[in-house]
Parts: structure tokens; sequence; C-alpha cells
């Protein structure tokens, strides 16, 4: 049984996963090597715990004992220990998740389930850092994690069933819905969305039409909630260069980064976290 969850990593979607830990009633331990970045997320987590009592979906003592389920650390070690489930939300590169990974195998309890929340890249890779693989998973959160309802859990080569129920349990605690998918580059909606957003910066370099245009062509067109660009400066486009590099390796010629995205990452265009991305954003 799960009760105590250790996540690594408090950027964006650590912070988040942290906050879907507490409001489901689990003791959370949240890691990062940066203080200031605990604080950081420590501040978000306790600022969405407000927006949710201002909104009426939580009570005030509810949000509070959330709060106090939320520890912070810059140990590694310390925050594994004793853990039930540990989510790496590490940022997406293979060689700090199998560094993490073979961390996490030194300290951790040889009976914790291990996630990774990576949104591409290989399970089954990243597992092999275990003595123990096959209690190792992908947990792919969707950002904003308070927002978003779903999970991808990813099977790897050797994930055993038992970590797939334990997962899916947790998902559900967290209020979550869950998707099984067989490992594969980019699973469901990475693949899927990396494709959609490198169209159309291909339509954009062309001149197709502007990025305002295509954002709201999408919107109410097909009836997504976001246009492509305004996804892409919210995920980060660092983070969707480096995923379709993933893919343009492992799946071939059709997922080769449109010049374009690769020219606004070098010129520092990074998305909502920068000020300026597609966009630009007051800060």
């Amino acid at each position: 049984m799960i009760r105590c969850v250790a996540v690594l990593g408090a950027g964006t979607m650590g912070h988040g996963i942290a906050h879907a830990a507490v409001a489901a009633g689990f003791t959370t331990r949240l890691f990062d090597v940066e203080p200031a970045a605990l604080a950081r997320a420590s501040a978000a987590v306790t600022e969405i715990l407000e927006k949710s009592v201002a909104l009426g979906k939580t009570s005030s003592a509810d949000a509070a004992a959330a709060a106090d389920r939320l520890i912070t650390s810059a140990d590694l070690a310390s925050a594994v220990d004793g853990a039930d489930l540990i989510i790496e939300a590490a940022p997406e590169r293979l060689d700090l998740k199998l560094a993490l990974f073979a961390e996490i195998d030194r300290f951790a309890p040889a009976s914790a389930i291990v996630a990774t929340n990576t949104s591409a890249l290989s399970i089954t890779e990243i597992a092999a850092m275990l003595q123990q693989p096959a209690r190792a998973a992908g947990m792919h959160f969707f950002n904003p994690v308070h927002k978003m309802k779903l999970i991808e859990i990813v099977r790897g080569l050797e994930t055993s069933e038992a970590t797939l129920d334990a997962i899916r349990a947790v998902a559900t605690a967290m209020g979550k819905e869950a998707v099984l998918v067989r490992e594969s580059p980019g699973f469901i909606t990475t693949r899927v969305n990396a494709s959609i957003g490198n169209e159309a910066f291909y339509m954009l370099m062309e001149g197709v039409a502007s990025a305002e245009d295509i954002d709201k062509a999408l919107k109410l067109g097909l009836n997504h909630p976001m246009g492509p660009f305004e996804l892409v400066d919210l995920v980060g486009l660092d983070t969707r260069l480096s995923i379709l590099q993933y893919l343009h390796r492992t799946l071939g010629e059709k997922y080769r980064p449109c010049p374009l995205l690769v020219q606004y990452v070098s010129a520092g265009r990074l998305g909502r976290k920068v000020g300026r991305g597609v966009y630009e954003y007051p800060r």
C-alpha cells in the first residue's frame, strides 16, 4: 500500500505532482538539489491549495492538512528513505534520469515502486539502472497537473503487473484518469502533439498563416483547448525540440524538427518561462 511518495525534481512538473500527491492524502517528500527551487515549489503548492479553497473546491482545514503533508529536502537519500513510491520528475534528459535512477537504486527501499515522468524516453532503458527493473514504469503527468486529468502509465519491457496496479491505484487516488501504453517513443500524446506542433512551425515558416491564426484555427476548428503555439510556449520550446530530436532518432524522418523551431531555441526563445517564445509575455 502506498503511503509515502517521494517526488524528485521541484520544477513545474515536480511541484504539480507534489500537489497532486498531498491533495490525495499521501505524505510527500519533494527533492531538488537547489534550495531556491524547493522554496518556489512549496510556494506554488500553497498557491494552488489556496485557489482551491477560494473556489470552494477544498475546505481550509483540508488545504492546511495537505500543506502539512509536504516535506522538502535537498538530500536525495533522506527524500527516498522509506518511500513507497518514487516519482522522478527531472528535466527531459536521459543522462539526468539515468543518474537519478542509479541513486534511487542506491538509497531507496528495495520494495519501492519507481516511476519516471518522462514524456518520450525509454522506460526500459531508464529502469535498467535498477537491480529490480520490474518495479519501474512510466507515469506521465500533464501540465498543469492540478487541472489535467490524464496520466499515461507506460509499461517497460520488464514492468510487473503489481507495479502497474500500484500506480493505477495512486492515479485514481489523485483523481486522475489513466491509460496504459506499451513502451514506444513518445507514447500516445507526446507523439501526436509533437507532430501537430512541428507541422504548425513548418506552416509558420512557410508563411501559410500567422501564429495567432494557426492557434485560432485549431481551437475553433478542431476544438483544441489550446493552440499549438500556446501549448509549446507553456511546455517550453527547448523541451519540445529535445522530444522531436529523440523521435527523429528513433522513429525516422517525419519527426525532423522544423528549422524555425531550432532557430527559436538557439535565440533563447524558450517560452513562458523566459518571457518569450512564439509569443511574448510580460514579466
